[in-house]
């Protein structure tokens, strides 16, 4: 749909330039840490804990209400934050490729990056679980936690694949950027009629893969100022067609209105909500740049992009936490813990966020202990040596990663799929930090 302009082609050299300090722009940092404020609190609504004629219920609160629908057309982000990481995917790769590395050293940087949260996240997720069924909590409470927990790590898988195929993504766009984003949007479009005509939504998840890429692909669009050479009225005019589009798609079926039924597994409406998303975000881009750069905006731009990653896989585990705690109040004390979509629980809504917050800055603070300390190794770039001692290489490392977020994401977090996932993601880990197999995708560039 970005169709006003043909974008200039980038010449191979322009991907090692060196960067400038654009290539940090406060407005993405800005937009990244929005995101996670949105996710923060619709994850937070979304928590429904009281006490049925059976026992604890936990559940989730927004199911019910009618309002959902209409409001994933403002909340649902997800689009935006993969536009976000082309973008930064896009700029990252050019000052690793100006430093010297190659395509595996910009994928191990990457696993270094996300999978150290993954392993903490899962092996204390996995022992508090086995401990809470082991001292007698109901079996059902105990999976729907499990489930309620991993929920977030689609994301990580998602994203750590997307991250690894950024340098053969970005030498595709650098000669046929058009003919890219068409081959994505067919193949999109292709596997969501493939779902729909046979009913089975497991061809549907070909699309984790497909939709993101093409999400990603957006936001070269942005990284290489393809965007910003359009005119204001025709990025306006870029993001109406967008919405027309979405709307139509939906109105003639069979995608839903709820764009959180189409995260899982993701649709073709995805992409057009992005394209939508690019295109505002493009335009409020210059003043919120100007914000951000403020001292105050800044420093705490600056605390979401140091606790981001975090943030965003420990704050479900700081719900369940607090809900258990206000479960116990409820039988200490008579505490009282109104239904999900009642008046009453409308009205305590903000005092639940506030307690939400504080109890998700204490496990933040707590988790980001394993993941400050010292592991990384020094910069791999190309020519060095492979470490001493068992090398794994990146081809090995990105697999084993997304296979061990993988399995508790789809066996929930037991003993032994926590067992095999914490397997896998060390495997993973070793991989971050060795030269061996390096695939020098660069050289092709």
């Amino acid at each position: 749909m970005l169709t006003a302009e043909r974008p200039r082609p980038v010449a191979p050299s322009d991907l090692g330039r060196r960067p400038t300090a654009s290539d940090r722009d406060p407005a993405i940092d800005a937009a990244r840490a929005a995101c996670l404020v949105v996710v923060f609190v619709l994850h937070a609504m979304m928590v429904g804990v009281s006490v049925g004629a059976d026992g604890p219920v936990l559940e989730n609160a927004l199911e019910g209400w009618a309002g959902f629908a209409p409001a994933t057309w403002v909340v649902q982000v997800m689009p935006l934050f993969f536009v976000i990481g082309g973008y930064a995917g896009w700029t990252q790769w050019r000052r690793e490729r100006a430093r010297g590395a190659d395509a595996a050293a910009f994928a191990r940087s990457r696993l270094l990056r996300l999978v150290r949260p993954a392993i903490a996240l899962v092996a204390v997720i996995t022992s508090v679980l086995l401990v809470l069924a082991a001292v007698g909590l109901p079996a059902d409470m105990v999976a729907t936690a499990g489930y309620r927990i991993g929920q977030p790590l689609w994301f990580l898988t998602v994203y750590l694949a997307c991250s690894s195929l950024v340098p053969a993504m970005a030498w595709l766009h650098a000669r046929h950027p058009w003919l890219t984003l068409g081959a994505l949007s067919v193949a999109a479009l292709s596997v969501d009629a493939a779902r729909f005509a046979s009913g089975v939504d497991a061809v549907g998840y070909v699309n984790l893969l497909v939709v993101w890429l093409l999400v990603q692909q957006l936001g070269f669009l942005l990284a290489d100022g393809t965007v910003d050479r359009m005119s204001r009225p025709a990025r306006l005019g870029t993001a109406a067609v967008a919405l027309a589009v979405l709307a139509g798609m939906i109105a003639a079926g069979p995608h839903s209105v709820d764009l959180f039924a189409n995260l899982n597994p993701p649709t073709i409406c995805l992409a057009v909500l992005g394209v939508a998303q690019l295109a505002v975000f493009s335009l409020i881009r210059p003043a919120l740049r100007r914000w951000a750069q403020r001292p105050r905006p800044q420093r705490i731009i600056a605390r979401f992009g140091e606790w981001g990653m975090t943030l965003y896989l420990w704050h479900l585990p700081a719900f369940v936490l607090l809900a258990g705690v206000l479960l116990v109040l409820h039988h200490a004390a008579g505490l009282p813990l109104p239904a999900p979509l009642t008046a009453e629980w409308w009205w305590t809504r903000p005092v639940w966020l506030a307690a939400a917050a504080l109890v998700t800055a204490l496990v933040v603070r707590g988790a980001a202990h394993w993941e400050r300390r010292p592991a990384a190794p020094r910069r791999m770039v190309a020519g060095d040596r492979a470490v001493r001692g068992f090398a794994v290489p990146v081809a090995v490392a990105v697999p084993a990663a997304i296979a061990g977020v993988g399995a508790v994401l789809v066996l929930g977090f037991g003993a032994w799929p926590g067992l095999l996932s914490l397997v896998l993601l060390a495997v993973a880990l070793r991989g971050s930090s060795t030269r061996a197999g390096s695939l020098r995708l660069a050289s092709a560039a």
